[in-house]
Order: C-alpha cells, then sequence, then structure tokens
C-alpha cells in the first residue's frame, strides 16, 4: 500500500491524535517525578545525576527500538508500549508505599524513557509510509504540532495537580491518558513490509547495528557530521536548560513548582508556534541554514545571565527565563523538523527505523553527561549560576558557527 497523497487520511489523523494524549501523559510525568526529586533532596547535583542515569535506558534501546520498528508491525509496538506504560504507572501507584520514594521514582523514570526509547523509532518510521515525500515537511512539522501541544498543556496541567494533589494524582492521570492511547492505536492500519531474519536473535541485531552505522558513516557521511554536531550542542546548551529551568525557577528566585509548570507550558507554546511556523514556511525553509537556529537558540541564554549578573527581582527574572525559552523552543522545533524531514528523505524505507534510532541514540549519549555536568556545575556555583549560562553560551555558539560548512555542503 503505497503512501497516500492527502495528508489528513484516517491513519495519519489516528497517529497524530495518539500521540496527543499520549504525549500529554508522558509530559505530565516528566514534569512532576524530575521535580519530586529535587524537592524531596533539595541538591541540584543528585537532581543531575537522577535525569542523567534515567536517560541511559533510552539511549541502550533506542537502537533495538528502530530494529524493531522495521521488523514489526509499528501499529502494533505503539499499542504494546503504551499499554505498558499505563500498566507500569498504575503499579507504581500500588506499590508506593513499601519502598524507598526517591528510589523508586528513579527507577520509575528508567523504565519510562526505555520505553520512550522504543516507542520513538516506531512513530518517526511509520510517517514515509502513511505520507508522500513532498509532504514530509507539513508531516513532521503536525507531529511537531502536537508534540509541542501536548508538553505545553502537560507541565501546566501537571504544575497545578502536582502543586494542590502531589504526585498520586498526576500518576493517576498520566496512566489513564496511556491507556487511552493505546486504545486508539488499535484502530491504526500501517503498511508493514516483513523483512527476513537469518540467524539468532544476536546475529540480527549485530547485522541491523552494522547496516544502520555503515549507512550513516559510509553511504551518507553527511548524517555522522549532523550527529557529531548535534550531540555537542545536546552537551552545551539542551542539558543545561533541562537542569538550569527547575534550579533557577525554585532555587534560585525561589518560586514555586506552578511557577515552574508554567513556564514549561510557555515554552511548549513555543513550540506550537514552531510547528504552525515549520508548516506554513515549508517551501522556504532550508536545512543549509540550520546554523542560524542553533546560534539562536545558543543566544536565548543571553537575557538570561543579564538578568543575574544585574540582579533583578524573582518576577522579572521569572519573566526574561520564561521569553527566553519560548523563542528558543521556536528555533529548536524549526530545526528538528527540518533535519528529520532531510533524514526522512535520504534514508531507505527499508532501515529508516534503524538509522534513525541509531543517529538519535547517539546524539543522546550527550544528555546523561550534559545533566550531570550541569547539575554538579549549579551546585559548585549556586551563588554564580551566571557562570553556567554563559558557559553554555559560549560553547554552544563554537558549534553553532562550526556547523555552518556542515549544513552549506548538503544537496537538496
Amino acid at each position: 500500500m503505497a503512501p497516500k497523497a492527502k495528508l489528513w487520511h484516517k491513519d495519519f489523523t489516528l497517529v497524530v491524535t495518539g500521540q496527543i494524549i499520549s504525549l500529554f501523559g508522558n509530559a505530565v510525568l516528566r514534569f512532576a517525578l524530575p521535580l519530586y526529586i529535587l524537592e524531596q533532596s533539595g541538591s541540584p547535583a543528585l537532581f543531575g545525576q537522577v535525569s542523567a542515569l534515567a536517560f541511559l535506558p533510552m539511549i541502550l534501546l533506542s537502537p533495538v527500538g528502530g530494529m524493531i520498528a522495521d521488523r514489526v508491525d509499528k501499529q502494533r509496538v505503539m499499542v504494546v508500549l503504551d499499554f505498558i506504560t499505563s500498566a507500569l504507572v498504575f503499579g507504581y501507584i500500588a506499590i508506593s508505599g513499601y519502598f524507598s520514594a526517591i528510589a523508586i521514582v528513579v527507577v520509575l523514570m528508567m523504565a519510562l524513557y526505555a520505553i520512550q526509547g522504543a516507542y520513538s523509532p516506531a512513530v518517526q518510521a511509520s510517517i514515509p509510509l502513511l505520507v508522500e515525500e513532498k509532504k514530509l515537511v507539513p508531516a513532521n512539522a503536525a507531529v511537531n504540532l502536537v508534540n509541542s501541544l501536548s508538553n505545553m498543556l502537560g507541565p501546566v496541567i501537571g504544575g497545578v495537580l502536582y502543586g494542590t494533589f502531589g504526585l498520586p494524582i498526576v500518576l493517576i492521570v498520566s496512566a489513564i491518558c496511556f491507556f487511552l492511547s493505546a486504545v486508539m492505536e488499535l484502530f491504526i492500519r500501517i503498511p508493514h513490509k516483513k523483512q527476513e531474519s537469518t540467524g539468532n536473535m544476536w546475529a540480527t541485531v549485530k547485522k541491523d547495528m552494522g547496516c544502520s552505522l555503515c549507512f550513516m558513516f559510509k553511504t551518507k557521511p553527511i548524517l555522522a557530521k549532523i550527529i557529531f554536531i548535534m550531540t555537542l550542542f545536546e552537551l552545551f546548551a539542551s542539558s543545561v536548560l533541562i537542569i538550569g529551568l527547575p534550579v533557577l525557577i525554585t532555587q534560585t528566585y525561589a518560586l514555586s513548582s506552578q511557577w515552574l509548570g508554567v513556564t514549561q507550558g510557555v515554552m511548549m507554546g513555543g513550540g506550537l508556534v514552531g510547528g504552525v511556523l515549520a508548516g506554513v514556511l515549508a517551501k522556504k525553509l532550508s536545512i543549509k541554514k540550520i546554523h542560524r537556529l542553533l546560534l539562536l537558540i545558543a543566544l536565548c541564554f543571553v537575557p538570561i545571565v543579564l538578568g543575574l549578573l544585574l540582579g533583578v527581582s524573582a518576577i522579572i527574572g521569572y519573566s526574561i527565563i520564561t521569553s527566553a525559552c519560548f523563542f528558543a523552543m521556536i528555533a529548536g522545533v524549526l530545526m528538528r523538523v527540518q533535519l528529520f524531514a532531510f533524514i526522512q528523505q535520504v534514508v531507505p524505507e527499508e532501515i529508516m527505523g534503524k538509522v534513525f534510532s541509531c543517529l538519535m541514540a547517539i546524539i543522546l549519549c550527550a544528555q546523561p553527561v550534559g545533566q550531570w555536568l550541569a547539575g554538579w556545575c549549579f551546585e559548585r556555583y549556586a551563588e554564580l549560576p551566571w557562570v553556567v549560562l554563559l558557559a553554555a553560551v559560549a560553547l554552544s555558539s563554537i558549534v553553532s558557527v562550526y556547523s555552518r560548512s556542515c549544513f552549506h555542503k548538503i544537496e537538496v
């Protein structure tokens, strides 16, 4: 079955709708669980270490998820993983009173990230099977749009629920979301071409991994260069933002979790705007100019640094952080949509899941290292958080300038 000419046909619409519900549940959890650890421990260093540790299963399982996405019906993968996630969260609620709270939250976070590592490749690999190549940019824009919408509402509602009722209600809401998403995904039909497996499971894994790495580093070496650039950017910019946002708002400016939820909601609102712009400007966007978006993201840290140096009030400092995150997310989504569309155009359908997951796994390797370092730095320079942010600006700007020559060489 060939991809359909119409973008918003039944199957693509169901994939997008299921993503809205599933990602909303995911966003609520991603807001509440790390904040719970930070509030219980009061340590940015522990917060960074736990966040880094949670990413490891996602990195390890992303390549496996890609192989599964290429060899197993993608609809079945999404349904099973959403049901498992819902069961895990309900299971945590049932046993949370019998174990150390922080320890079991860490285990839950690791399990959720592991599932996400296997889930994302199935979604990304399904897009080229559901829409024509010329509609890949608007299709990816739509997926990023609902991602941003869910992530915008998730922290805001999660902040209200967490601040008012505590962690248990947040967990119940997210578990229901995963269950509803799985039920909806039962009705999706995604074209699937069965691939032959030779040898045992380990032989198949070795062959698939070798195929993916060979394609990225030999057949299409431009992908290897993109991996290197994005890995450095994740290390210097994204990790500092992920760890720095809760630390700055709840500790430096001593504001409540509800304020943090609003900021993350506004931030994802920027992602929503970025998704709309990506769809509207699809024909005008060029991957050759992505380095400008990287530089813009890096420069968004500058107003936050100035606010800290000038000693502005908590409300003004909070407003600066929220505004900077809004514009950083617009640039980030525009960049991500173009990169995903480019990857989907140059990678053959039969290895899309494997290559995409391997690429993302390599890039995500920077997240644990970056988050551990960011947590340590924010604790080490608790009285001078601007030092950490200024270093992130400098290093990220260097990466964006370096990336210019790489993206200019891409043939489109």
